[in-house]
């Protein structure tokens, strides 16, 4: 356990060093110049607005974070060759794979809590000086709690794409577990269409063949809540632990795969 966690925050310190942590700059002034640009707009449109570039800039940002970084975390180690001094330790490769899973996430949740923050700010300073009158006629309040509830499911979908690159890293190159990653990233969000492709289709083979894609790819459509929280609509607590549960068996899943296949590797 205290090896995988050491591994853990080098793994975060290193990331703080690539100055992964300057894409919140970013973020922020994506966000501040948006309501700046859209403060000419009907008060309420202005806050779905910015609530909704503000969850898929979280998103796509997080997203780069997971991808860019989660392919590197093993194979950066092979090209540096400081694997093999990594196995000289008293540390087991399913650690080695693990602690740098879970230092990744640790970036992520950083990452996304920084966000998470600016866009209250800027969702606050929206909300300032509006009359109560006019903010009661809003679908849901600028500071609306619920946006917590997506943003948290962000972070999990995000787990989750971590997991999915990790698994890519200990036997593929970096570019192709890259296209791998954001090809299975793509696919997870169209995972609807793979179950209804028979209908669309003569060829009963290839519906079963969507079917079963179907059932083995990732469904990364149900993290997305954005347009109903968006709305003010309540995302209901059941979905939520559904889709908690989802994740986390298939986090399992790919890190159970990921030691196994890291553990036959050859590095002589």
């Amino acid at each position: 356990m205290k090896a995988t966690a050491a591994i853990a925050v080098n793994v975060f310190r290193e990331s703080v060093r690539d100055k992964v942590l300057y894409n919140l700059v970013l973020f922020a002034i994506l966000l501040m110049g948006t309501s700046l640009l859209i403060g000419e707009l009907t008060a309420g449109q202005d806050v779905k607005i910015i609530k909704d570039l503000g969850l898929s800039a979280t998103s796509l940002f997080g997203l780069f974070i997971a991808v860019f970084i989660g392919i590197g975390l093993v194979s950066k180690e092979v090209e540096r060759r400081s694997i093999y001094s990594l196995l000289a330790k008293p540390i087991r490769r399913s650690q080695l794979v693990v602690g740098k899973y879970i230092g990744l996430v640790l970036t992520l949740a950083v990452n996304i809590a920084a966000m998470t923050i600016a866009q209250y700010a800027v969702l606050a300073y929206m909300r300032w000086g509006v009359p109560e009158s006019a903010a009661r006629a809003w679908e849901a309040p600028p500071l609306d709690p619920t946006l917590l509830v997506a943003i948290g499911l962000i972070l999990v979908e995000l787990m989750l794409v971590t997991a999915i690159a990790v698994f890519f890293s200990t036997f593929s190159t970096p570019i192709l577990s890259a296209a791998l990653t954001f090809a299975l990233f793509i696919v997870g969000h169209f995972s609807a269409d793979l179950r209804n492709f028979q209908d669309v289709v003569d060829s009963p083979a290839a519906g079963r063949l969507a079917r079963a894609m179907y059932w083995v790819l990732p469904n990364l459509a149900q993290f997305d809540v954005k347009a109903s929280v968006v709305h003010g609509q309540r995302v209901p607590l059941s979905y939520v632990m559904i889709a908690l549960g989802y994740a986390a068996a298939y986090i399992a899943m790919l890190l159970t795969i990921s030691t196994y296949v890291f553990s036959k590797r050859d590095f002589k």
